[in-house]
């Protein structure tokens, strides 16, 4: 299937349905007095999060959305009937946004979380709740209230603890692959990753966390050069980012220490908080480099790009130095457990 993950729609809730004005006739009942009855609720719209979902392509093609109204009172003190709610399953990661108002309408950050996102009309009042002493034959009611109706911005964030960043090519997807069950698409050439893929890494028998890569970020990428861009968002919900980094680039010019520096630059760009979370440095390839010359190659990138965090060599490609990577990541995610999510309702 197809990774969508972003989407506008439009949601209508349905109106109230009318109160009525109606006396009660009857033979040998003079003067029966008022029996409308009020309208019905209109039916409301509910966004749930569903953990079997994880595309929003139905709703790029299924972009209105909208529920029945409530039926009108009639006499005899009979309500009408309320229609029924819509329940919309979106993906777990779903954050909804008002679109013209800017505003967060809801986040589906756990399997089940359910939000109001359209809130049906209120039935209007029969002739029945004006009489009084004074006022025996009412001819009064009130209509239905209208339904809202709103256009949503829908956006997919994934959900993992753990997201790989790093230039094209630098070997995210053959990392994934060395550390989970995941098998992205990997080849010799640029943005063979094109969507969003997620591992979930087990450490030992009681422990595992989940990886998320995302395509490369070239220079740019946050005014929107890439692919990338597209998907930077992914990242906000991880604990840690591992930055992985090509030391053996193949065509002898590049610079990694430059384009580490590009990465950290495009980030800040982006989302000062994506910036500010947690990073490590992963060099990868070290089967390009000979055995001899790997440790002064990855003392030379770390005393030029100036890093003072976490440093891991690896070669993903036969999974040498992942395990003390993996292991790593799980005591750092031990020691700083997720936060509980936010729901907005209206």
């Amino acid at each position: 299937m197809k990774f969508i993950d972003e989407a506008s729609i439009e949601v209508i809730a349905g109106n109230g349905g009318n109160g009525v004005v109606s006396f009660r006739r009857e033979k040998y009942v003079p003067r029966g007095g008022p029996d409308g009855g009020d309208g019905g609720r209109g039916g409301s719209i509910y966004a749930i999060a569903d953990r079997n979902i994880n595309t929003l392509i139905d709703y790029r093609y299924a972009r209105i959305h909208r529920a029945k109204s409530g039926e009108n009172g009639r006499g005899a003190d009979q309500y009408g009937r309320g229609a029924d709610d819509i329940v919309l399953r979106m993906p777990v990661g779903t954050v909804i946004t008002d679109a013209d108002a800017g505003e967060l309408v809801a986040d589906l950050a756990s399997d089940g979380e359910r939000a109001l996102i359209a809130r049906g009309g209120k039935g209007g009042l029969g002739n029945i709740h004006f009489k009084s002493s004074t006022n025996r034959a009412p001819r009064q009611s009130t209509p239905g209230e209208a339904g809202e109706q709103r256009r949503l911005k829908l956006e997919l964030k994934v959900l993992a603890d753990v997201g790989l960043l790093g230039m094209p090519n630098a070997g995210k997807s053959t990392l994934i692959r060395a550390v989970s069950a995941a098998r992205p698409r990997v080849a010799d050439y640029p943005f063979t990753t094109l969507a969003p893929h997620l591992g979930v890494v087990r450490a030992d028998v009681n422990r595992s966390f989940v990886v998320a890569d995302i395509p490369g970020l070239i220079e740019g990428a946050a005014e929107g050069a890439g692919l990338g861009h597209r998907f930077l968002r992914h990242l906000q919900r991880t604990r840690l980012l591992l930055h992985v980094v090509d030391l053996a680039p193949l065509d002898g010019e590049t610079d990694p220490v430059a384009d580490a520096r590009a990465i950290v630059k495009e980030l800040k760009l982006y989302d000062e908080a994506l910036h500010g979370k947690p990073r490590w440095l992963v060099l990868n390839k070290l089967d390009l480099i000979a055995p001899e010359e790997r440790d002064a190659r990855v003392a030379a990138f770390v005393k030029a790009y100036r890093w003072k965090g976490p440093v891991f060599a690896v070669a993903a490609i036969s999974g040498d130095g992942c395990r003390p990577l993996v292991f790593a990541v799980a005591d750092w995610l031990e020691k700083h457990p997720a936060r509980g999510p936010t729901v907005v309702t209206p």
